[in-house]
């Protein structure tokens, strides 16, 4: 099993998607790499703490690789969207793959370099080492599965069948 953490907006479309994908174990949304450890929601709303809401993905590399989860995030982001995805704004939803191992690293980022190719503007997307994930309040896990009419940016029906669980 592999472990990657991307931010890519508001974080319970992100993990309502990548939960479904075949290949993934297991999801859980959080903070990552901001100001102090263990923020709350509530510290992101009010620009205390700067960590973007993310999705900590779980998955088997023999069945999905990091390259996959990666074209799955650029389905439904605007890597060139700063600070925004959707209707939210702000730096907590800005888009990022934050890795452990320097070869996610290089994966990631051979990944952008490719895909830049396909764009005008600039992609913005963040490629940095993870500096601490703290898992969200328990309300926030598996959202859209307790909330199925939440508000959600990500287009779930950008999964194909055959891509589903």
């Amino acid at each position: 099993m592999k472990r990657i953490v991307i931010a890519a907006g508001c974080f319970w479309g992100v993990e309502a998607y990548f939960k479904r994908l075949k290949g993934v174990e297991a999801t859980r949304v959080g903070y990552v790499n901001g100001n102090f450890a263990n923020p709350r929601y509530e510290d992101l709303k009010a620009r205390k703490a700067t960590h973007a809401e993310a999705c900590e993905i779980i998955y088997d590399d023999q069945v999905l690789t990091l390259e996959d989860i990666l074209e799955h995030m650029f389905r439904f982001i605007d890597p060139t969207s700063l600070n925004r995805q959707g209707g939210d704004i702000g730096i907590q939803y800005r888009t990022g793959i934050y890795y452990v191992s320097a070869e996610d690293k290089e994966v990631a980022e051979r990944f952008i370099a490719e895909k830049q190719k396909e764009y005008a503007a600039p992609i913005v997307v963040e490629v940095e080492r993870e500096d601490g994930f703290y898992p969200a309040e328990e309300y926030h896990q598996d959202y859209l599965g307790k909330n199925p009419n939440g508000y959600c940016h990500v287009d779930l029906r950008l999964l194909r069948d055959d891509e589903r669980k």
